[in-house]
């Protein structure tokens, strides 16, 4: 039976997450799979992965393929090369405490990587949410200046008006009065 660790889909229609199983290759994509081993969340920003390690490595050392995606997940979190240390170790390269030393420096540099990736994505988004606070302000001065013009020009216009009327009530006056004489 030739097995494969590949995706299955899950969520709904444009929110997909996958989980990470084991499937006979005959079975369908979404059908019955002998082993769960992990699931894969690409909705996040990074990726989030959850992968029981032990139970992918395994696998891998049984013979089971993975998928084009599946491989890049399970090279993301080093299965593919803990698998190429132990089979190093197999073949005489280096014991296993060299292996060990090896798979804990990539470790440490592949995290300190993704923590690097993390905080410049925290840090771009703090940007981008100065920059539309301080564009925003910047509209809100504009406009406060549009209503402070708009509010200066009707007092202006109702001070006009009101010279205008005492203006003609004056004349009106003054006709009358000579008239009474």
């Amino acid at each position: 039976m030739p097995t494969k660790i590949r995706l299955q889909r899950h969520g709904r229609k444009g929110y997909a997450y996958y989980h990470i199983v084991i499937a006979d290759s005959r079975a369908p994509r979404d059908g019955k799979f002998i082993e769960r081993i992990g699931s894969y969340n690409p909705n996040t920003n990074p990726a989030t992965v959850e992968l029981k390690f032990d139970r992918a490595l395994y696998w891998m050392q049984t013979g089971a393929q993975p998928t084009d995606t599946a491989r890049s997940i399970l090279s993301n979190e080093g299965v593919l090369m803990k698998k190429h240390l132990l089979e190093g170790v197999k073949k005489g390269a280096f014991d296993e405490a060299q292996a060990e030393i090896k798979f804990a420096a990539w470790k440490t540099s592949k995290t300190s990587k993704v923590n690097k990736t993390k905080e410049q994505l925290a840090a771009e988004k703090e940007a981008e949410v100065k920059a539309r606070l301080k564009a925003e302000a910047e509209v809100n001065k504009a406009r406060a200046a549009e209503i402070a013009k708009k509010q200066a020009e009707a007092i202006e216009a109702e001070v006009v008006a009101a010279a205008e009327a005492e203006v003609t009530e004056a004349p009106a006056t003054e006709e009358a009065t000579p008239a009474a004489e």
